[in-house]
């Protein structure tokens, strides 16, 4: 019997929704896309997209439709799968920056060859091989002339809004689309951005501007005009090219935060630190992990060491400098297997959305393959007070091979954390550590990383 199951996620769009049977992911077409779905195919712009790695490829298949909603379809397409799902709060900078002109790209080359995008979401948008691309085949529709862009304020609330809070307040403020959902209301990104940015055409025009008319309307029904205006295909292409400028003068400069520059202020010698890369890099090798959570990833010098092995490697770091540096890094070599991603692992992104099931929470990503633990122990046991039984019995919930570093209280880095507290940690020992492990691990290997006095271990869950 097959086992088929409807994506909770995939519930708004009347033209169509997603499903998995036997694990393998599919998404029914309906009836009601079917003319759409036709231009997008016959057009060539879907061949365009995918070519240029914009657009999730798929392909048609015979499977039967999903039960529940089996006299509404059309057909049954199968997607590639993306390796990770990511969510906008945990992107960097220049991730969301690059999304946000993907889908600007991806609208006007819909323009050009008869189609509009009719979602400007920046959840249909995934990291794929190292690029931005479009997941929802069923964003699509006709162009219409004369109308204007339905996905217009969507992709102002989505994409510029929080990138203009970035660049100019803070970029912390990324955080705002953990709690609208929906994207960052106009009207508070324009109450929160300076001044100075009304002198800026194209947040005047598309926050500003856009956030008054917002209001202003509100409550109004607004009727069509006979001779209104109507916007033309050059108009259209006029409103993605302003859009497209404000989005690319938009910077930040990954500067001034705790864990930016680590590397370059740790107490590793040369040799320590190739030891412990080395390690990493033997063991991935010898596990063969098709997904591995470098969780503390930093800029990723040891998430490539794990990605050397052909795994994805999804790069996480609380320090939104850090992973600003590393997703620079992917786009300058090029790495296709290297996601990285803002994240607090004691606070973790949570189920979000209608009924806590839209967005999927961190745990609810896992278990993967083999996670990374390193340098990072002593911040969440000391810095957090939170007890070794709870980190082991956390890391095994989510991995099925651990490698983890102990770093002891003699390390200097470990002494830098008890400066300014009491030591109220008697079990923080490589016999408490172990103790506590065991639980939850199997400890197959342990190796004392050369010059220091930190121990990298090689633990399978029980």
């Amino acid at each position: 019997m097959q086992a088929t199951e409807k994506l909770s996620a995939s519930f708004r769009d009347p033209s169509g929704f997603l499903f998995t049977r036997n694990g393998i992911l599919y998404r029914q077409i309906n009836r009601a896309y079917e003319k759409d779905y036709a231009r997008l195919m016959d057009s060539g712009l879907y061949d365009k997209l995918v070519k240029a790695g914009l657009l999730i490829p798929h392909v048609e298949t015979d499977q039967a439709p999903a039960d529940a909603q089996r006299d509404a379809a059309f057909k049954v397409i199968q997607p590639e799968r993306v390796p990770f799902i990511s969510y906008p709060y945990e992107w960097s900078f220049s991730q969301l920056k690059d999304a946000a002109l993907a889908t600007l790209s991806i609208h006007k080359r819909a323009i050009k060859m008869g189609m509009s995008l009719k979602d400007a979401s920046a959840y249909n948008i995934q990291f794929v091989r190292g690029k931005a691309t479009l997941i929802d085949t069923l964003s699509f529709e006709v162009y219409k002339e004369g109308e204007p862009w339905v996905a217009y304020r969507q992709f102002c609330q989505h994409f510029l809004a929080p990138l203009a809070l970035m660049a100019y307040c803070d970029v912390r403020l990324s955080q705002l689309m953990r709690v609208y959902i929906d994207g960052v209301p106009l009207d508070l990104a324009s109450k929160l951005l300076p001044a100075k940015t009304k002198f800026n055409f194209g947040l005047l025009t598309h926050i500003h501007v856009h956030a008054s008319a917002q209001k202003r309307y509100s409550d109004k029904a607004i009727e069509p005009r006979k001779g209104a205006m109507r916007v033309n295909q050059q108009a259209m292409i006029g409103l993605i090219e302003s859009l497209e400028s404000a989005v690319k003068k938009l910077t930040w400069k990954p500067a001034g935060t705790e864990w930016g520059d680590y590397y370059e202020n740790t107490n590793y010698t040369d040799g320590a630190f190739e030891h412990k890369k080395q390690l990493v890099r033997e063991w991935s090798l010898e596990k063969k992990p098709a997904l591995v959570w470098d969780l503390g990833g930093n800029t990723g010098v040891f998430s490539r060491e794990a990605a050397s092995s052909d795994a994805f490697t999804v790069s996480f770091d609380i320090d939104p400098a850090a992973v600003e540096q590393n997703y620079r890094t992917v786009k300058s070599k090029k790495e296709q297997n290297i996601l990285p991603l803002v994240l607090d692992l004691t606070n973790p992104s949570p189920s979000l959305g209608w009924d806590h099931t839209e967005r999927d929470s961190f745990g609810a990503r896992g278990p993967v393959d083999m996670a990374l633990a390193l340098a990072v122990i002593h911040h969440l046991a000391i810095s957090n007070n939170v007890p070794l039984s709870q980190l082991a019995s956390f890391f095994a919930a989510r991995s099925k091979w651990l490698v983890i570093e102990f770093v002891p209280k003699s390390d200097s880095q470990v002494q830098k954390l008890l400066t300014s507290r009491e030591d109220i940690f008697p079990n923080y020992t490589r016999e408490g550590f172990e103790k506590a492990f065991s639980t939850c691990f199997t400890i197959h290997k342990s190796e004392v990383v050369r010059d220091s006095e930190r121990i990298l271990y090689l633990m399978e869950t029980r």
